[in-house]
């Protein structure tokens, strides 16, 4: 199998788990709050990435310019990461659990149209390409949540933020290209499991029973989404055209929809469907590689 079959599998294997998940995220949200699932998905998928890290330890290589400053680096980026991954993750758990998954996989997906316009706080110049995108997922998304009385969801405001904090977390990742990705998520994972579990104990009060009640969910999501799901986005960034796999990651949204459907058998309605189309199409325009002309 040639390297770039072999990450384009990678990458539709990880857009399909990560998909998926949104299924198994609303199954868990019937029983358990949500700081509740994402401490006990967090601290499952963190110690497996940290075994993962010890596994692969010496493979991994680190420059020697970076090695001086690397673990401080690594905890404070950890830690800023780390909190906006905590606020992200909790927030699509609590609006999840009163919407489709795959509506809400859709929505999560804007966090890819999201990035380049924060972007422009960091003096990034977003293109053209970019702003038709942002006008066309901003037309789904209103086809999508908007009901024909112009109201709108608390649960879809609730994942529509979780896709600002999951953009912020790209940004924030953005600035730590010296850091292995390996070791930045499962610090990531450490931090989400620590928070989330202090405030499931305070607001949640959750019960062992209630826990195992859903360990089918719980322990999907934190092997096939956190830890597996990362390290194929790894191979395949490493071995494949960064745009091609960003395109193939995107099918996350389409997974979440046919999961949905197969699994929980909800059909979204017409409405539904175009605005689905429509977000999907500003995904894939927002990556697609548009270079200016250049000059005489």
């Amino acid at each position: 199998m040639s390297k770039n079959l072999r990450a384009s599998v990678c990458a539709l294997l990880a857009a399909f788990f990560w998909g998926s998940t949104f299924v198994a995220q609303d199954m868990a949200a019937e029983a358990i709050g949500p700081f509740t699932y994402s401490a006990s998905r967090s601290w499952v998928g963190a110690f497996l990435l940290l075994f993962l890290s010890l596994l692969l330890r010496k493979r991994t290589v680190i420059a020697k310019e970076h090695k001086a400053h690397y673990r401080r680096d690594l905890l404070l980026g950890g830690l800023a990461c780390g909190a906006a991954m905590t606020i992200a993750a909790n927030l699509q758990q609590a609006g999840i659990g009163n919407t489709d998954p795959g509506k809400a996989g859709f929505i999560t997906s804007l966090y890819v149209v999201l990035v380049p316009i924060f972007g422009l706080f960091c003096r990034r110049r977003a293109s053209v390409v970019v702003w038709i995108s942002t006008a066309i997922a901003l037309a789904g998304l209103y086809l999508l949540c908007v009901t024909e009385s112009l109201t709108i969801q608390f649960s879809d405001l609730l994942i529509l933020l979780c896709a600002v904090f999951f953009a912020i977390q790209i940004l924030l990742i953005d600035r730590l290209p010296h850091i292995h990705g390996m070791h930045l998520c499962c610090v990531q994972l450490f931090v989400v499991a620590v928070v989330s579990t202090m405030l499931a104990l305070i607001v949640e009060k959750p019960t062992m029973a209630q826990i195992f009640s859903v360990w089918g969910p719980i322990l999907y999501s934190a092997v096939f989404s956190s830890a597996i799901a990362y390290t194929l986005q790894i191979v395949a960034q490493k071995d494949s055209n960064p745009t091609v796999i960003t395109l193939l990651l995107c099918l996350e949204s389409v997974f979440a929809v046919l999961c949905d459907l197969v699994i929980l058998g909800n059909v979204p309605t017409l409405r539904e469907g175009i605005g689905c189309v429509l977000m999907f199409a500003a995904v894939i325009l927002a990556n697609l590689p548009f270079s200016p002309k250049k000059k005489a």
